[in-house]
């Protein structure tokens, strides 16, 4: 319902011409059709609601998120240390770390057809900021381990704590 609607007629100035526009002596603002208080409340309870469904939904994701990036994150490394062994034949070592990944080792192992440009275009850190702890061979006899320490940074935990490690990235 438009302003001039609710004037009850032409005795307040309002008249509608055959075009269904208000004549040109009543301001545009005062004709112009729009939305009552009460349509505009009935959303803005719409979208209470929705908020007050969802939210809850989302919230507490966070962690979630951030374990599956670091597991993301840790097969990338995977992938970039196997194109690693297959240009050099070797891994790199536990000491000369994941930087090898981006910079030409100049110490350790050699690295005869190390890639120009590397294997990744930094090491990352994981989605805590910590750095990966990267280990050749690994403790637990796999070729090597890839470890994020979670949430907390220290090694152990559980739940947002837990270790993320390469050899069981199904774990958690």
């Amino acid at each position: 319902m438009g302003f001039c609607d609710s004037l009850n007629g032409p005795e307040n100035g309002c008249r509608r011409t055959a075009a269904n526009q208000c004549p040109p002596h009543v301001g545009k603002l005062r004709c112009s059709g729009g939305f009552s208080f009460i349509e505009v409340m009935i959303v803005v309870v719409i979208l209470a609601i929705l908020a007050t469904l969802l939210i809850p939904r989302v919230m507490g994701r966070t962690e979630d998120a951030k374990r599956a990036a670091a597991k993301a994150q840790i097969s990338n490394i995977e992938s970039a240390l196997q194109l690693y062994k297959l240009d050099n034949g070797n891994l790199p070592s536990t000491e000369q770390g994941l930087k090898a990944l981006v910079e030409r080792p100049s110490s350790g192992p050699a690295a005869p057809h190390w890639k120009a440009g590397g294997y990744l275009p930094k090491v990352p850190a994981d989605p805590w900021g910590f750095p990966y702890k990267y280990t050749n061979p690994s403790a637990q006899g796999a070729e090597f381990e890839i470890i994020s320490f979670g949430a907390d940074g220290t090694p152990g935990g559980e739940g947002k704590n837990a270790d993320i490690v390469s050899w069981d990235l199904d774990r958690n």
